[in-house]
């Protein structure tokens, strides 16, 4: 069967909201490593997905995930010795006092229930969040990603500009956290209160951007000083993404009161988390109850204990360390070369090319001039993904098992495309 006839087909039987990447869609039917594999055996190097945090098709995870769903799979009501032990061998990545865990399906789920907790907690309903930030695809996590009109104008939200010093060179720490103070200001201003500051300390969707020193301690303490709580969404800077730390808000210093967790925990499996501490844990208990059917079930809870011990075992941490400062080594080269590329930004094993029309007026190129350029890296074998509020930023995210000999394939098609435009 073609692919046409195959889209056809998708096109008939799934929603209209399914899209796809690229103007032809490629039908991907195989996944090894850091490797993607279509139906016609064409072998793509993945710089893109970050939910396979330790590699498509781990092996290890793959076992784990087998063998308990050959014995059992049902809900958390019962006890169950992988359940528990995941929960310890989690928190164990956490500073003490983030003790407590409690597991759900998604990363939307996780977030969605962080802010019922900070919102019953508190007493107040308000919450801040970056400019173009995502979290989740939930009516409450739409709400919150202000490139979705039709989710906007919540009485409870505000947001604040992001600290992107490419986009604003004269932002400081102050000036960036003053942002954050004025709209806690504005819901305090219409009686919402502070329920909620929610941080995602890679920026993902605001362009991937390293905020200036003391910025996220300043936030914390302005947050802490309206009542409300800090919620650290590591979906996308967590399981060891940025480098050096296990969690984003490491790299940063600051201690976050509820820390969410999503895709890359069950390196494709659906489980995430919320890890709070024990006193934020048990107030919330006395005042709600929260139930999830199949988060943390034996089988997810298997996976994501698969996917911590192969971060250890393969000592991850310090490959994504070693090979993103290799990859930053190149990245650097080619903006050096090209004035088209405005900034690089990122650590690790998560970068953005904020790609730029014009390099003194720093505007944007056009989305549909880098949908082009991702085009013509996925055609040199390298897919490559895209993200800001713009939507003019080259992301790469590979898994965590990305290799320097992957990071040459990657800098050389990326400088063979680039010396075409």
């Amino acid at each position: 069967m073609t692919n046409t006839a195959l889209w056809k087909r998708r096109e008939k039987a799934l929603g209209p909201t399914y899209t796809h990447f690229y103007d032809q869609p490629i039908n991907i039917v195989k996944g090894e490593g850091v490797w993607l594999y279509d139906e016609k055996g064409n072998k793509y190097l993945d710089c893109y997905n970050n939910v396979v945090s330790v590699g498509h098709c781990n092996p290890r995870v793959v076992k784990a995930l087998s063998d308990q769903a050959a014995i059992l799979n049902t809900h958390t009501r019962y006890l169950h010795e992988n359940v528990v032990a995941l929960a310890e061998k989690l928190s164990s990545k956490f500073p003490e006092k983030l003790d407590t865990c409690i597991f759900v399906c998604t990363g939307t789920e996780a977030n969605d229930l962080a802010l019922q907790m900070s919102k019953a907690i508190t007493g107040n309903e308000g919450v801040i969040v970056s400019d173009a930030a995502y979290h989740g695809n939930s009516m409450i996590m739409g709400a919150m990603d202000q490139r979705r009109e039709d989710f906007g104008g919540a009485n409870w939200l505000e947001t604040f500009e992001p600290p992107n010093t490419y986009r604003n060179p004269e932002g400081t720490a102050e000036s960036f956290a003053d942002a954050a103070q004025a709209a806690i200001t504005r819901l305090e201003d219409n009686g919402m209160g502070l329920a909620a500051t929610m941080l995602d300390l890679s920026f993902d969707s605001n362009g991937i951007l390293i905020a200036p020193d003391g910025y996220a301690s300043l936030v914390v303490k302005k947050t802490h000083a309206a009542g409300g709580l800090v919620i650290c969404d590591e979906v996308q800077a967590g399981y060891c993404r940025l480098g050096d730390h296990w969690w984003g808000f490491e790299k940063y210093g600051i201690m976050p009161d509820i820390v969410t967790l999503g895709k890359p925990m069950g390196a494709g499996h659906p489980v995430a988390a919320v890890v709070t501490t024990r006193e934020i844990a048990s107030k919330f208990a006395q005042i709600d109850s929260y139930f999830n059917t199949f988060g943390g079930n034996p089988v997810s809870a298997a996976v994501a204990k698969a996917v911590i011990d192969e971060i250890d075992d393969r000592e991850l941490l310090k490959n994504v360390t070693d090979v993103g400062a290799y990859l930053k080594e190149g990245l650097d080269k080619i903006a050096d070369k090209y004035d088209f590329v405005g900034s690089i930004q990122g650590s690790g094993l998560f970068w953005g090319l904020d790609l730029v029309k014009d390099a003194t007026t720093k505007e944007p190129m056009s989305d549909s001039q880098l949908s082009q350029i991702t085009t013509m890296i996925k055609d040199e074998g390298v897919l490559m993904g895209s993200t800001g509020r713009f939507d003019n930023i080259l992301k790469i995210r590979p898994p965590l098992v990305f290799s320097k000999e992957n990071a040459d394939q990657a800098l050389a098609a990326i400088e063979k495309v680039f010396s075409t435009l």
